[in-house]
């Protein structure tokens, strides 16, 4: 018995979309932004988030192409742009995701107008706001960022307090690192307007462009899990430009070994009146919440800005 052509094309679209995944969703406190639906038409789609047709990632040999910086062809704004004030949280949800290990890392570009709606974040205009990969144990046996997406659907980062008001796009990422020698790339971009008090800037030092970013030769990328050393090293260079410090100083220069999270010692007291849950923030710069990780996890510093009970 033959299937139909129907059929075997809409099974073929339901294979691809539930073996990857998307944001779905940003919240903002009790503000929740929709993201975009690529298996669904364009047209009458409204979204933050723009506009992308498939789950599919990005390899190796889509690096020098504009896909690699918010999956799609340089598509436009749809006209909706959501709202965060400087040093507030903003957490993403993805509809569906399978892979690990996996990388996070969120990106942010000041649009050159007063909205993004009509600018496409071509130039060095990118700067890294937060990383996450290879947390603990071995590369090959470890626990990953992707590891806390792929049991929650959710990942929550703190926009830098000292950060200029204006117009950005952010560009969430997700690489999956689980075959050799050929990453999958996971980008997206959002819109938002940043409000607040701040007044930096990144340094010209700290930006970077995407296509350009990423060569495709970095230790990262070019990354074998299966390898001998995978078994043993605890420690994974994570692609792209160091995490911009909030300041306007130059980025330090990268140190001899890479690591991806530091373990920060917090202290308190013998019978803790107050405790975060796992993946919940724990501590950074002017957080001002409860440090005490729930059992089990422990509280690990990601930058100066944001720190989490992993």
């Amino acid at each position: 018995m033959k299937f139909s052509t129907a059929f075997t094309a809409a099974a073929s679209l339901i294979a691809t979309a539930t073996a990857h995944g998307g944001v779905d969703l940003y919240t903002v406190g009790t503000t929740k932004y929709q993201g975009w639906s690529p298996y669904n038409s364009a047209s009458g789609q409204k979204s933050i988030q723009r506009q992308y047709t498939t789950y599919d990632p990005i390899f190796i040999k889509g690096l020098s192409t504009v896909n690699i910086r918010c999956n799609n062809g340089g598509a436009l704004g749809t006209g909706m742009t959501g709202t965060i004030a400087a040093g507030a949280k903003l957490k993403f949800h993805w509809k569906q995701w399978t892979h690990r290990p996996t990388v996070f890392m969120v990106y942010m570009a000041k649009c050159p107008g007063s909205t993004c709606d009509n600018w496409d974040g071509a130039g060095k205009v990118w700067f890294k706001v937060y990383e996450e990969g290879l947390i603990s144990g071995t590369q090959n046996k470890g626990i990953w960022a992707g590891d806390a997406i792929l049991e929650t659907l959710e990942a929550t980062i703190t926009i830098p307090p000292t950060l200029a008001p204006g117009d950005y796009l952010i560009r969430n990422e997700l690489i999956a690192v689980h075959q050799a020698n050929n990453p999958q790339f996971y980008p997206e971009c959002a819109q938002f307007s940043i409000t607040g008090t701040g007044d930096t800037v990144p340094p010209a030092a700290a930006l970077v462009s995407f296509p350009g970013a990423y060569t495709g030769t970095e230790p990262g990328i070019a990354f074998n899990i299966d390898s001998p050393s995978a078994m043993t090293a605890t420690t994974y260079p994570i692609p792209g430009p160091a995490v911009w410090d909030g300041t306007g100083n130059a980025p330090a220069p990268p140190a001899p070994a890479p690591t991806t999270m530091k373990t920060s010692a917090v202290a308190g007291p013998t019978a803790p009146a107050c405790s975060v849950a796992k993946y919940g923030q724990c501590g950074g710069l002017t957080y001002k919440g409860c440090t005490t990780c729930a059992s089990g996890s422990t509280c690990r510093a990601n930058g100066d800005y944001y720190s989490q009970c992993v």
